[in-house]
């Protein structure tokens, strides 16, 4: 089980803290480039943290359904809770990879910057959600009844 926990904690670590440095860190200070070179940038950037976000779903997933094998329904509510903003999270990070941050890449490889502009905030809105159920994730997990 507490090998298990640091999987789920180190996944968790990694996507959510990624997340809440990309949006709250890296994207102000990123407004002093011109738009080519920003959209260039992030189009890299989110490339490599979304390798690791991958990495990070495949340690959620296994060490969640770990413990959630081991804990049994005693603390099912919570679990639930857990898992399905966790799939909700999952799912949203997919359409992520494999819409607006593909269309981003193309874009920005095409030069069409205003097309990448258009996908990169669409990015943004979408990180800037799974942020938010990622830190709901986190006060569930904290603050319920798993914490004792």
């Amino acid at each position: 089980m507490l090998v298990a926990k640091f999987f789920h904690l180190l996944g968790l670590t990694l996507w959510v803290g990624g997340m809440f440095f990309a949006h709250m860190a890296l994207r102000p200070a990123l407004a002093v480039l011109q738009p080519e070179q920003r959209l260039t940038l992030m189009a890299a950037v989110l490339g490599n943290f979304f390798t690791w976000v991958w990495i990070a779903i495949a340690l959620l997933l296994g060490s969640g359904m770990h413990m959630m094998a081991l804990l049994g329904s005693a603390h099912a509510p919570y679990l639930h809770a857990m898992a399905g903003i966790g799939v909700v999270m999952m799912l949203i990070f997919g359409h992520i990879y494999f819409a607006p941050f593909r269309r981003l890449k193309l874009a920005a490889a095409q030069q069409d910057w205003d097309r990448a502009s258009r996908a990169l905030g669409q990015v943004r809105l979408l990180v800037s959600v799974n942020l938010c159920l990622g830190l709901l994730t986190i006060a569930i997990g904290v603050l319920g009844p798993l914490a004792a």
